[in-house]
């Protein structure tokens, strides 16, 4: 028996192959089998066959689906399907599925590296990764188990794809992996680890030459798609081949400040605060900032800055201090530390930084002088010839950090910021990013204790999911967790996901995730008002405006519509949101919001409930002109009023274009409707809804138009019945119940 997941779902049993027809029988066989010999309770199920939207009749109709799976499956592999409360599970050997014997190969392959066996390590890394046939999942019709689990396996197979190519680099295989390093990086040519690793195969080879262009290429394209130059790794390599000296690319051989002794007789402050215990998935980004520290300036004048920058509660600064904890000993003169914001969030005032700095480097308080120029000449005196390191958290621009930057010598400083800091001059900047769901869980089971999270590995996850990555949000979850012993993991996730009060939720003692994505946007709101006459929308009410629909991901055009306004002019509204770190933009043109900026972002949005049911109506119908235009022929119902927005309908050229543009505005279409329902535009929901329901109805649909239109409509609450028309929820299961009719 062997099941296939890495791929194609496919089935083998006593030499045949077997098939699950039917979609959701597909979805739910993928569930259990990707936690294999783990009770799946059978809500998680019902939210994955029903993407987050499950009907009332869901528990009896998961039951009739696992009877018929049991059936398609034959009596030997039904066997296996055991109903446990409360859910199922399906019992599997390791060896029984390509997921499990991939991850035994690297498993094996890790275990092989570690006692020093490198050529063992990277023929085990090697079984694994030959076991991925195609995309993880690829049939499985489940946007919510796939976002839970397809981010989390490609990630593993890129960890592991890295790992196996510096086992074979470490081993003199260079030239043999030139071809795979080749298509790597030409498949992601912004990967600047990848682009190392194809420069040290390339420069053992003797191609020092082609090696540089790499860079080149690298350093052009960088420049072009993101306004950044190479990364610390890149330009190190740069120069190693310029040297021919041939290294890994991560070792760390640079010259380094060696450790002072202390002078005598003058204060050496030690002023850092304690760094958090819980610290995970910021290792190899700790290891080139604290190369970066350690050497030297690049010019005798100049001062090395390293700024790290994100939003809020991202972990700047328990990156920071991570850092500067494990520098103590290289930099003996001292430590000095400084917040940047008071109590209130005001920027605090570089003179009064000063002030205290002087202070605390041995100055007499009726010594310090009074002008702020006069304070950093003599601060930049004292720690001339000294070697401190300098921690300024939290702060508030460029214009505040300046007059506290040391001069030349022997010093360093870091800097955390919300702000980009892109006019700080000379500084290396590092945007600190949310954690990847694996260090997610890492650091939520550093505070939790790891068992708790192997024994609830769901709930843990979606835990990690609705904290977005942010430490000081799973510090919090997890404190939460502690206090309350009665309480399990997916007790914690229940209260996240179902309260509609997350960001109240994530607060515990005077540690709370709210504050700071309140005070972005009230900074937000603050530089709106300071600005002219906008050409567009301001920030703060595309900020509204995305509450009021609440979708997850969103294109500019739903946002013209609500805000009466040009597309471009509400693609740089967009923009603007982004650069104040309350979106992020995966790809040109798409705005992400996670779950924790969609909380606030209702929030400020509920204030508004004329307004939002009015732009509501508007976006509906905007929409339902749209799905007119794909579909102009007869209808059943009534069609949509008329539009008066200033956003054009979008040009469609047939079913292929009508397919893609529908898949870029899914989640907006079904927040529209969703909303709608909820803020009095019910009627003009439903008239969106049936507009669909009869654009499904066309015979002749392309499959990819059809997919999308099922998709849309199964988020809403209607169901798709062939040949007949599509009735919302209500009305569906008055007429049909899968009860009694399965």
């Amino acid at each position: 028996m062997d099941f296939a997941l890495l791929g194609p779902l496919v089935i083998n049993a006593e030499g045949c192959q077997l098939t699950v027809p039917a979609a959701r029988q597909r979805v739910l066989l993928a569930a259990l089998l990707l936690n294999a010999n783990r009770v799946v309770s059978a809500d998680r199920l019902s939210h994955f066959l029903w993407d987050g939207f499950p009907p009332s009749s869901a528990s009896a109709t998961l039951r009739t689906y696992v009877m018929r799976l049991r059936q398609v499956l034959g009596r030997q592999v039904a066997g296996r399907i055991v109903t446990r409360s409360p859910g199922y599970l399906i019992e599997l050997d390791e060896y029984e599925s390509d997921l499990g014997r991939f991850a035994a190969h690297r498993r094996a392959g890790e275990s092989a590296i570690a006692s020093g066996d490198l050529s063992t390590g990277a023929d085990e890394l090697n079984r694994a990764l030959s076991l991925w046939r195609d995309e993880p999942l690829l049939d499985i019709p489940s946007s919510t188990l796939c976002d839970v689990e397809v981010r989390h396996l490609q990630e593993l197979r890129r960890q592991t794809v890295a790992k196996r190519i510096d086992v074979e680099l470490e081993l003199g295989r260079h030239h043999g992996m030139l071809p795979e390093l080749w298509r790597l990086v030409l498949q992601n040519p912004l990967d600047e680890p990848m682009a190392a690793r194809l420069m040290l195969a390339l420069s053992r080879s003797g191609q020092q030459a082609e090696a540089l262009q790499v860079f080149q290429r690298s350093r052009a394209l960088l420049i072009d798609q993101l306004g950044a130059e190479p990364g610390p790794e890149l330009r190190r390599m740069q120069q190693r081949v310029l040297r021919d000296d041939g290294p890994r690319p991560s070792a760390g051989h640079e010259k380094r400040v060696t450790p002072a002794r202390p002078s005598r007789n003058r204060p050496r402050p030690a002023q850092l605060p304690v760094a958090p215990t819980a610290f995970a998935g910021r290792a190899d980004q700790a290891a080139v900032l604290r190369s970066l520290v350690c050497s030297p300036a690049s010019d005798p004048g100049s001062a090395v800055i390293v700024a790290l920058t994100g939003g809020p509660g991202v972990g700047k600064s328990a990156l920071a201090l991570h850092l500067a904890h494990g520098l103590r000993d290289t930099f003996e003169d001292g430590q000095l530390f400084a917040e940047l914001r008071d109590p209130n969030g005001r920027p605090a005032s570089p003179a009064d930084v000063l002030a205290r700095f002087l202070t605390d480097l041995g100055l007499r308080r009726s010594a310090v002088p009074q002008g702020l120029a006069e304070r950093v000449y003599l601060y930049r005196s004292l720690i001339a010839d000294r070697r401190m390191l300098v921690v300024l958290d939290d702060a508030h621009d460029a214009a505040q950090v300046r007059s506290l930057i040391p001069g030349s010598g022997g010093s360093r400083l870091i800097i955390t910021s919300r702000g980009h800091l892109a006019d700080l001059e000379g500084a290396y900047t590092f945007t600190v990013r949310p954690l990847p769901e694996d260090a997610s869980l890492e650091l939520l089971g550093g505070v939790v204790g790891h068992r708790r999270v192997r024994e609830e590995p769901f709930a843990a996850r979606r835990i990690a999911s609705v904290c977005a990555g942010l430490p000081l949000a799973l510090r919090i979850a997890g404190a939460r967790c502690l206090a309350r012993e009665q309480w399990s993991l997916d007790d914690m996730a229940e209260r996240l996901t179902s309260s509609g009060r997350l960001l109240d939720e994530l607060r515990v003692g005077d540690l709370t995730v709210g504050t700071g994505l309140r005070s972005q946007y009230a900074a937000l709101r603050a530089h709106s008002a300071h600005l002219g006459p906008p050409a567009g929308p301001v920030p703060d009410a595309a900020f509204r405006a995305l509450g009021v629909l609440g979708a997850a991901d969103v294109t500019p055009e739903p946002v013209a519509v609500m805000l009466n306004c040009r597309v471009h002019q509400a693609q740089d509204t967009l923009e603007r949101l982004v650069d104040a770190r309350l979106l992020t933009s995966p790809s040109p043109g798409r705005y992400h919001l996670n779950d924790l900026v969609r909380a606030l972002a209702r929030e400020v949005a509920e204030a508004e409930e004329q307004v939002g049911r009015a732009v509501l109506r508007e976006l509906l119908t905007w929409y339902g002109r749209a799905c007119e235009r794909i579909n102009p022929g007869p209808r059943h119902g009534a069609r949509m009023p008329s539009s008066h927005t200033g956003c054009p309908l979008p040009a469609l050229d047939g079913d292929e274009s009508a397919a893609r543009w529908l898949a870029r505005q899914r989640d907006s279409i079904v927040g529209a409707v969703l909303a709608g329902r909820r803020r009095g535009a019910g009627h003009t929901a439903d008239l969106l809804v049936a507009a669909f329901a009869d654009l499904r109805s066309v015979e002749g649909l392309l499959p990819g138009l059809e997919a999308v239109l099922d998709s849309i409509l199964s988020r809403v609450g209607a169901r798709s019945v062939p040949t007949t028309r599509v009735f919302p929820e209500s009305r569906f299961r008055r007429l049909h119940d899968p009860v009694s009719h399965p």
